[in-house]
């Protein structure tokens, strides 16, 4: 039986075997090879990692994590958890079981995307969500939002600062005039026909709306939903919040005793919704791994 069993091999949960196994607690990593960033070329705003491509990081934390005998890591996904604290069996994809006293699920989010023909192609490359993470290299271009206008708002208040003339396509639906005088007056230009496609036009990518194209430099999404990637926290019956995500305390323990959430998937009741990044998530895959230490002492 280990002492944790972490499912999920993104930055929460390379962290949290890190921690684990730099503490000597039997620790098994699951790795699906499923990831929310699996499409992006580069992380930013990580510090000395500014740059890095995110296979890169993942390939660095586990040779780093080679290092460290109690940590053990399959490359196969979890299923199905089954018991209670200290004694908890998780299916695994290749028909095996495996047996822990605590669960780290750090298995992230999946983002869906507006039915925008084209979009799925460009996510993580030319298309994102998140300015801190992809804004900066989009200073003093145009660039393209997609999305509700209250969202759009928002990104309009991160990003008008330093990019270049932002244009703001509704998505299914026009705008009304009251939405349309709240876009153009924080400075925006406003399509009056919802997107219709996307597409690399060389340097540039086009957004057709109509008989509209527009060549920006690239499209911050405001309509992204995001969901569980994995089943647990339904099977497990764990305390959501209205976000969609796992309710957690400060050391990643759910409603469930024994099982602990780091990452994109869960957050505080206090914060008003998931927080993604790479660092945060970082940090929530260690706090988690001091919350098993902790009790494992007790």
């Amino acid at each position: 039986m280990y002492d944790a069993i972490v499912i999920g091999a993104g930055p929460a949960g390379l962290q949290a075997a890190l921690t684990l196994g730099r503490m000597h607690r039997s620790t098994l990593l699951l790795d699906s090879g499923e990831y929310r960033n699996g499409t992006v070329l580069h992380m930013h705003n990580v510090v000395a990692n500014d740059g890095t491509a995110p296979a890169d990081f993942r390939a660095t934390a586990r040779a780093q994590l080679a290092d460290y005998a109690e940590v053990e890591i399959r490359d196969v996904s979890a299923e199905r958890i089954t018991g209670r604290q200290d004694d908890f069996t998780v299916q695994l994809a290749d028909g095996s079981e495996v047996t822990a006293r605590r669960i780290v699920l750090a298995t992230g989010v999946a983002d869906e995307l507006p039915d925008v023909p084209g979009l799925g192609a460009l996510w993580g490359t030319r298309a994102f969500s998140c300015p801190f993470c992809d804004g900066h290299e989009h200073t003093g271009k145009p660039i393209a939002v997609l999305g509700a206008a209250d969202r759009a708002e928002h990104l309009i208040g991160l990003l008008g600062r330093f990019v270049g003339e932002i244009t703001v396509f509704p998505v299914g639906a026009v705008f009304s005039d009251d939405e349309r005088r709240m876009l153009e007056s924080r400075g925006a230009r406003v399509s009056s026909t919802p997107v219709e496609e996307v597409s690399i036009d060389g340097a540039d990518v086009r957004v057709s709306a109509g008989a509209e194209s527009t060549a920006v430099a690239g499209i911050f999404v405001a309509s992204v939903v995001s969901r569980q990637r994995a089943p647990f926290a339904e099977q497990l019956d764990l305390r959501m919040l209205p976000s969609g995500s796992i309710e957690i305390d400060d050391f990643g323990a759910t409603s469930v005793p024994g099982i602990l959430a780091a990452g994109d998937l869960a957050h505080r009741a206090a914060l008003p919704g998931p927080m993604p990044a790479v660092l945060l998530a970082a940090a929530a895959g260690q706090l988690a791994a001091i919350g098993i230490v902790r009790a494992l002492i007790e």
